[in-house]
C-alpha cells in the first residue's frame, strides 16, 4: 500500500478495519464512555497523525488513549500524557498553545508531526505483535514521505523505539531516556520515556528531563 501524501494517510487511517479486537474495543469504549465524559461524543475510530506536514521533527508514540485520543480524535489530545507533551512542545516553540483538549481547540504544531505505532487504543495499552505489524504500514509510509525533510525523530517509550528501529533497519541500539543517535542518511534519533501516568506519577519521568528531550530536538534543528 502506497500513499502520495500525509493527507492521504490521515484520510485512510480512520477507515482501517484490520484489527478486529481493537475495532471492537474502541467501539465499546466509545459507547460506554466514562462518567466524566458521558455527555461527549467519542471519536471511536483509528486516529490519524497530526501536525505540520513539512515538519522536520517526528514524534512517535505508542497508541491513542482510550479516553484521550479515542475520544477526541487527535493524537495525545485530551489526556494526561498529552498535557505533558503539548506543554513541552509549547515551551520549546513547536506548538502555539500549552494545552490541547479537543480537535477544535486551535492547536497548531510548528515543524513537528505526531504519529504512533498503533492507531487504535488497545486494551490495557498493550497491542499484540500482530496488531503492531498490521498498523506498521502507516508509520512506514509517513517515514517514506517525510524522509527528505526529517531531521529528528523522538520515540516515546521502548515499544515505539523498537518499532522505529525495525522499520529503519537499525540494529544494536539501546533504549534509555535521552539516549541520542546520529546516523548517516537518517534523522537523529532521540529516545524518551513515555509521559504516561505510570511514569510521571511514580517519578520515573519528571518535568526537567522530559523537557530536555524537546530542548535537544530544538537544538538539533537550529
Amino acid at each position: 500500500m502506497k500513499f502520495n501524501s500525509l493527507s492521504e494517510i490521515e484520510a485512510a487511517i480512520p477507515k482501517c478495519m484490520k484489527c478486529s479486537r481493537l475495532i471492537t474495543y474502541i467501539h465499546e469504549v466509545a459507547e460506554k464512555k466514562v462518567r466524566r465524559y458521558r455527555d461527549q461524543t467519542y471519536w471511536g475510530k483509528p486516529v490519524p497523525g497530526f501536525g505540520d506536514h513539512k515538519a522536520r521533527l517526528l514524534i512517535i508514540g505508542l497508541a491513542p488513549g482510550a479516553h484521550g485520543a479515542n475520544r477526541t480524535g487527535r493524537m495525545f489530545t485530551g489526556d494526561d500524557s498529552g498535557n505533558w507533551l503539548f506543554k513541552a512542545l509549547y515551551e520549546t516553540g513547536f506548538a502555539n498553545q500549552p494545552e490541547s483538549v479537543s480537535r477544535d481547540d486551535g492547536m497548531q504544531l510548528y515543524d513537528a508531526y505526531i504519529s504512533a505505532i498503533v492507531r487504535c487504543a488497545p486494551p490495557q495499552n498493550k497491542p499484540t505483535a500482530e496488531e503492531r505489524r498490521n498498523c506498521s504500514i502507516y508509520l512506514e509510509e509517513e517515514l517514506r514521505i517525510m524522509r527528505k525533510q526529517l531531521k529528528v525523530v523522538i520515540c516515546l517509550g521502548r515499544m515505539a523505539f523498537e518499532q522505529y528501529c525495525r522499520i529503519e533497519k537499525l540494529h544494536g541500539l539501546a533504549f534509555g531516556h535521552l539516549y541520542t543517535y546520529t546516523m548517516k542518511d537518517k534523522a537523529t534519533l532521540i529516545c524518551s520515556y513515555h509521559p504516561s501516568r505510570q511514569n510521571t506519577n511514580t517519578g520515573r519521568l519528571t518535568w526537567e528531563p522530559w523537557l530536555d528531550v524537546f530542548k535537544t530536538a530544538r537544538g538539533l534543528l537550529q
